[in-house]
C-alpha cells in the first residue's frame, strides 16, 4: 500500500482538497426543502388562499422565522400575542386540503383560522362585509345526472340532501377520523363554538374599511355577521341565477373555493376551525361587471382586521 507521505505532491494535494471538500459539504445544513422538520410549539394556524390576503398579516408578524416543505412556505412568530404559523393554502379545494394537512403534520396546531375574500350570496350582505359562518359544506360535490324524458336519473348509491340545479345534484361526502367506527357521511362541517364566540366579541371592536386606497368608497359602511352557512367548491361563480339557487338551497351567506375543504381536514383531525371571509364581489348578483379587482384589497384588509381582533379575544396558547 502507498502511504500519503510517500505519494507524489500533486496526489497529496488532490487528496487533501478532496478531504476538505467532503468535510465542508458535511458541515453545510440541508436546504429547508430537504429537512424533515417538526415544530412542537403549540400554534394557531392562520391560512389564506393567495398572497394579498396573507401579506397583510405577515407584515405584523413578530419574531418571524421561515420554514418550507413541499414548496409551501410557513412563517412562524407572534401575532396579537398568539404564537402562530402563517401560510398560503393555494386556490382551490385540492390545494387547501393538501396544505392544511401538510401543516398539521409539521406543526403542533391547536386552532385553524382561515382569512380571506369570498363571493357574497346572501342578498342582505354587501361588498366589504365580513361573514363568519357557523358551518361549511362542499356544495359542488355533485352528480351530473343523465337526462331522461324531461327529467333526471340519479344514482341510488349517493346521498342527496339538497335539490338540484338542472342536471347538478349536490351530494354528501364521507370522512374518516380517529375513534370513528367507519366512514361518516355528512354535508356540513361545523365551526368551533369557542372560535365563533371570539368572532362575536371581536365584532364589537373592529372598524372595517369603507374606501379603497385610491378613494373608491362603498355605498354603506361594511359590517360583520357571525353565523349562518358558507359553501365552497372548485368554481369561481359570477352567475346571478346560480347565486340565487345557492342562497335558497343552502341558506349560504358566502361562497368560496377553500374554506369547506379546510373545515373537512380540521374535522378529520379534531382541530378547532373557523373561517373569516370578507366579500370582494357578489358572485354575479351585483349590477354591471364583477368588481372583485376593485375591492379585493379592501376586502382582504377587512378580513385580516377581524382575524387580528379574534386572535386578541382567544385564550393565549401555553
Amino acid at each position: 500500500m502507498t502511504h500519503l507521505a510517500s505519494a507524489p505532491r500533486v496526489v497529496r494535494n488532490l487528496l487533501a482538497a478532496l478531504s476538505f471538500a467532503l468535510a465542508l459539504a458535511a458541515s453545510v445544513p440541508e436546504p429547508a426543502e430537504a429537512q424533515d422538520f417538526r415544530d412542537g410549539t403549540p400554534r394557531i394556524a392562520v391560512v389564506s388562499a393567495f398572497a394579498p390576503e396573507l401579506e397583510i398579516l405577515k407584515g405584523e408578524l413578530q419574531d418571524r422565522s421561515k420554514h418550507s416543505a413541499n414548496g409551501v412556505e410557513f412563517a412562524t412568530g407572534t401575532l396579537e400575542g398568539q404564537k402562530v404559523v402563517l401560510f398560503l393554502s393555494g386556490i382551490s379545494v385540492v390545494n387547501a386540503a393538501m396544505t392544511a394537512q401538510l401543516a398539521l403534520d409539521r406543526f403542533a396546531i391547536e386552532r385553524i383560522v382561515f382569512s380571506g375574500i369570498a363571493g357574497g350570496v346572501d342578498p342582505s350582505l354587501s361588498i366589504g362585509d365580513v361573514a363568519v359562518a357557523e358551518r361549511w359544506g362542499q356544495y359542488l360535490e355533485m352528480l351530473f345526472a343523465r337526462e331522461t324524458d324531461g327529467g333526471w336519473a340519479t344514482m341510488p348509491f349517493f346521498e342527496y340532501p339538497y335539490g338540484n340545479f338542472g342536471m347538478m345534484f349536490p351530494r354528501s361526502v364521507t370522512v374518516l377520523r380517529a375513534g370513528a367506527d367507519g366512514p361518516e357521511t355528512r354535508f356540513w362541517f361545523p365551526v368551533d363554538e369557542a372560535l365563533l364566540a371570539a368572532a362575536r366579541r371581536a365584532a364589537d371592536t373592529v372598524a372595517l374599511a369603507r374606501c379603497t386606497a385610491d378613494g373608491r368608497c362603498l355605498d354603506r359602511p361594511p359590517r360583520i355577521t357571525v353565523g349562518g352557512s358558507g359553501v365552497s367548491g372548485g368554481a369561481f361563480v359570477d352567475n346571478a341565477a346560480f347565486r340565487t339557487w345557492v342562497f335558497e338551497m343552502f341558506g349560504a351567506r358566502v361562497l368560496d373555493m377553500e374554506s369547506a375543504a379546510v373545515a373537512h381536514v380540521a374535522y378529520a383531525n379534531d382541530v378547532p376551525f373557523v373561517a373569516v371571509r370578507s366579500l370582494a364581489d357578489l358572485a354575479g348578483g351585483g349590477e354591471g361587471a364583477n368588481r372583485m379587482e376593485i375591492f379585493l384589497d379592501l376586502a382582504a384588509g377587512n378580513a385580516a382586521a377581524v382575524v387580528k381582533a379574534m386572535l386578541s379575544e382567544m385564550p393565549v396558547l401555553r
